[in-house]
């Protein structure tokens, strides 16, 4: 079976399948071999470039996206809204059994792990829930009015958490409240979860705290406050390091505040202020989180705020920054700041409030780049190797567009809603969702960005606009996938990645059958294994195919039997467990092989007992000898 699989096509192994042997016994049922080609999304945005892209789907494309066949399958409900993305990971050990799982995080502060393939029996509910606070000693949620904002009614977890497959660990940082006798104690906590479990690891959690030099505060020295910092963009684990990045609630003095511990202990290993000696700087990026290279660099885009490097200052608002991690600490290692970036400070356009990718190689131009885009509509390619520093008169980067390249200009200020969320890449082409504009493609080839998009969707999207995701099978059937956040419902919708103005499917097509709940901000579809999983208030949603899986509870029996009786072969794409054919592709191959004798004997496997009574058991056909 080895030798079938090495012999997939390149665009099947995908970049970052997880290939397992499973023995499953699901009640009468049992199947001996299971063979996944799955993907785990263990990030936000799929990997620590945020390309937003996943290259192993092998069940979800246009032929499967349509009202018949793809829809929403069942849901969970939480006890907080998720601002975070949900996570996924395959084959976790969960009271001795398998399970392909959806992580989620609530702003009540609790974690979920529900199985991602049905919600039947004992998936109805979570296979464990974790709540990071403590009631009952007066450890308790921050409120919105508890920090005079009106963002959010209740804030635990809004950051997206982060999983370490090997160690078998998720990070995440819980904003909390210490009620006492005199004033309450407002607090920011690193928590390391088992992922089996949800109990604590590394004798955590740990208070984040830090003080750096700086006169910011009328003293020698800044410190960290944490009733003043949101920790809003997702965290980044990158060569054993966990990255923690904090934004603000607007409620001066604040900064921008980046954390770095190391993973295996939670001992802090750096720390980097953004503005020490000034206010504001945040890093918020609309939930994305700081990116990584192949190299260990970490880059991250500030918002606004004092930018004093240029006369030897060490405020680095409205800026691209790349960091390292050193002898010293977490340091600054080059940056790019525009030169406008006085302009974009006065009028609110700061450059940080879209997220950063790390581009592939290009072939032809300068190879390392990265992209990052600001409110003013304007994206920005540079080079990572030499971000371009900062000049008054001109921006010496790779290239600027205009202002407004994606976006809505406001009427009323006569400014741009431009970048809110974090573009997706997929085949030299960039994806942005802009709040009052379309889904919008823009080809990057051979280090050359075109400022006129060359694919744009129908429709226009609401304010805040939207964080793409891309599923594909390789460099073909790429699909974007859009959350639309509407405040009395969601709306799930999916496009031909080469032909934006194909829009495959949305959740509103088939009536109230696939309706989501009420969206929040910044909330990012997560595309794995045949599935789509969408976090809203209070509710996770699962979509999938929905003639080879349980829907709402329910066994669906529509796609049961098999096409091709020499081969029993189980895909992510009825992880129900019911027969189901395989995808095309891999079902020629396998006949492939069974007919050139690669296949030495059948792959062993008991027919599944059906609720009518048992199936007859097809005879195998045994290739050529």
């Amino acid at each position: 079976m080895r030798e079938l699989l090495r012999a997939l096509p390149s665009r099947l192994q995908g970049v970052r399948p997880a290939l397992r042997r499973r023995a499953f016994q699901p009640g009468a049922e049992s199947l001996e071999l299971r063979q996944l080609l799955a993907t785990d999304v263990l990030t936000y945005h799929n990997d620590n470039a945020r390309t937003g892209q996943n290259l192993t789907e092998g069940v979800l494309n246009a032929a499967t996206l349509n009202t018949g066949s793809f829809g929403k399958l069942f849901s969970y409900q939480v006890d907080g809204d998720i601002y975070a993305q949900p996570l996924y990971d395959t084959g976790v050990l969960i009271n001795r059994t398998l399970h392909d799982v959806v992580y989620v995080a609530t702003t009540h502060g609790s974690i979920y792990a529900f199985d991602a393939t049905n919600n039947l029996g004992p998936n109805a509910g979570p296979l464990w829930a974790t709540s990071l606070i403590d009631p009952a000693n007066g450890v308790t949620t921050v409120t919105g009015a508890d920090l005079n904002t009106t963002n959010f009614t209740e804030l635990g977890i809004v950051g997206t958490p982060v999983i370490d497959k090997a160690s078998g660990t998720l990070y995440v940082d819980v904003m909390s409240k210490v009620n006492t006798t005199s004033a309450p104690i407002i607090q920011h906590k690193l928590h390391a979860l088992d992922i089996t479990t949800g109990k604590e690891k590394f004798g955590g959690p740990v208070t984040i705290q830090a003080t750096v030099p700086g006169t910011a505060d009328g003293g020698d020295t800044v410190s960290f406050n944490a009733a003043k910092q949101l920790q809003r963009s997702a965290l980044l684990l990158n060569n054993g390091v966990v990255y923690v990045a904090f934004a603000s609630f607007d409620r001066l003095p604040y900064h921008g505040w980046l954390m770095a511990y190391n993973a295996s202990n939670l001992q802090q290993v750096g720390v980097f202020c953004v503005t020490p000696n000034s206010r504001q700087g945040s890093i918020w990026m609309s939930g994305g989180g700081p990116a990584a290279d192949a190299y260990g660099n970490v880059y991250v885009a500030t918002a606004n705020g004092k930018f004093s490097v240029d006369t030897g200052g060490s405020d680095y608002s409205n800026s691209v920054l790349r960091l390292v991690m050193g002898g010293n600490g977490l340091q600054v290692a080059d940056y790019y700041t525009p030169s406008n970036q006085q302009l974009l400070d006065s009028q609110d356009q700061d450059l940080g409030s879209g997220g950063v990718v790390v581009l592939p190689n290009q072939a032809g131009g300068p190879l390392p780049l990265i992209v990052a885009a600001d409110k003013n509509g304007t994206i920005y390619l540079l080079d990572r190797d030499n971000l371009g520093g900062f000049h008054p008169d001109s921006d010496p980067i790779v290239h600027k567009t205009p202002a407004g390249t994606i976006g809505l200009l406001n009427g009323d200020t006569n400014l741009w809603l431009g970048a809110y969320s974090t573009p997706a890449y997929f085949n030299n082409k960039l994806y942005y969702a802009a709040p009052g504009d379309y889904l919008k493609a823009f080809s990057i080839a051979g280090g050359q960005f075109a400022d006129d998009p060359v694919s744009m969707s129908s429709n226009k999207f609401t304010y805040p606009g939207s964080t793409p995701s891309i599923s594909a099978n390789g460099e073909f059937g790429g699909i974007v996938w859009v959350l639309e956040n509407g405040k009395t419902s969601a709306v799930l919708r999916a496009y031909d990645a080469s032909n934006l103005g194909n829009q495959i499917y949305n959740s509103q097509m088939s009536g109230t059958r696939d309706q989501l709940g009420p969206g929040v901000k910044f909330a990012t579809p997560t595309v794995a294994d045949g599935k789509v999983f969408v976090g809203s208030r209070g509710q996770l949603t699962v979509f999938g195919d929905l003639q080879s899986a349980y829907v709402n509870g329910q066994r669906n029996l529509l796609s049961q039997g098999f096409k091709r009786p020499q081969v029993y072969l189980m895909l992510a794409s009825s992880p129900d467990f019911v027969w189901h054919p395989a995808t095309p592709a891999l079902t020629k191959l396998l006949d492939q092989q069974a007919q050139k004798g690669l296949l030495k004997k059948p792959i062993p496997h008991r027919v599944p007992v059906h609720p009518a009574g048992p199936r007859p058991r097809p005879t195998p056909r045994r290739p050529n000898r």
